[in-house]
């Protein structure tokens, strides 16, 4: 058998990867023979994927619902993904930083565009009659938007701004935990009762929670930024990129969200203006009352002040 110069060494790259991890580059190559060539639908797991979408009624648009929002949490692990690669990227390059923060911007630019599919793709009708039995779900329990919150920013920007006052970065993450924003959608905070949404949310993914508060304390978007040296924190572009990804994540896209809620809960006018998991919905999702805001340190007094009234 003759092989080409360049057949030759590809095979002498081959065996030295396989002798790196302690493997037999003959027994992989032999497997070759017996593996299927790849197809789209085995890649992407196109089957697998059309089959997640599991009714709880016969009115068509919970389709819509459901995919619309299945599609969200795959663009979360994109974002994610992204993030990650800022997180663990070693003395980080401006470009590099400013590239991928673009990069999660657009991923979020789209969720907040795509909120028409859920504005004007469903029949009122068939929500109002639907929802209810999704009740107590709610999307307040997306685990991996809280995830982006934690790998965003340090933990006592997500603070209730009742009790921020109280807090700093030493407070302990047990406690930062209780008092996190959003726990105002799920907690009386006169009585300490959390509500059965909030419950179920915090038996799934609380540890998975605190990991995440303490594996991103030191290496969040802002910690890596304040990381930088200082010249490249005066870039204009990384700048311009932290700034239009805060607005965008906490007031864009939650106003669009917030938006469409009063469209189908409110001024519909056929429900009882309760969300599904039941939570103060429009305080705890009108960015002018929490005021999330993850990069403070870029914004104006006055941006700060008006945060959330445009």
């Amino acid at each position: 058998m003759n092989l080409t110069d360049h057949s030759e060494s590809i095979l002498k790259e081959i065996d030295l990867k396989f002798q790196a991890i302690n493997q037999k580059t003959d027994v992989q190559l032999e497997g070759l023979l017996w593996s299927k060539p790849i197809t789209y639908w085995d890649y992407i797991q196109t089957d697998a994927l059309l089959n997640l979408q599991i009714q709880r009624t016969t009115l068509p648009d919970e389709m819509v619902f459901i995919m619309y929002h299945q599609v969200n949490e795959l663009i979360f692990k994109m974002i994610l993904w992204e993030i990650d690669q800022i997180a663990d990227t070693q003395n980080i390059q401006v470009d590099f930083f400013s590239e991928r923060l673009s990069r999660i911007t657009r991923y979020f630019d789209m969720l907040t565009n795509s909120f028409s599919i859920m504005e004007n793709g469903m029949e009122v009708d068939q929500y109002m009659k639907f929802r209810n039995t999704l009740t107590p779900a709610s999307g307040f329990q997306s685990a991996q938007y809280r995830l982006i919150e934690f790998a965003s920013t340090d933990v006592i920007n997500l603070i209730d701004r009742r009790y921020k006052a109280n807090f700093d970065e030493n407070t302990d993450l047990e406690t930062s935990f209780e008092h996190l924003y959003w726990q105002a959608a799920g907690k009386d905070y006169h009585t300490g009762e959390k509500s059965y949404l909030l419950q179920q949310f915090e038996n799934k993914y609380k540890d998975q929670f605190l990991r995440q508060m303490a594996s991103f304390k030191t290496k969040n978007i802002w910690q890596k930024f304040t990381q930088l040296p200082v010249e490249d924190q005066q870039n204009a572009e990384l700048i311009k990129a932290m700034r239009h990804y805060d607005y965008t994540v906490n007031i864009t896209w939650v106003m669009q969200h917030l938006n469409t809620a009063i469209k189908y809960i409110l001024e519909s006018g056929k429900g009882n203006g309760e969300a599904t998991g039941g939570s103060d919905w429009q305080k705890y999702m009108h960015p002018k009352y929490q005021r999330r805001i993850f990069f403070p340190k870029l914004w104006t007094e006055e941006e700060l002040s008006n945060w959330g009234n445009e």
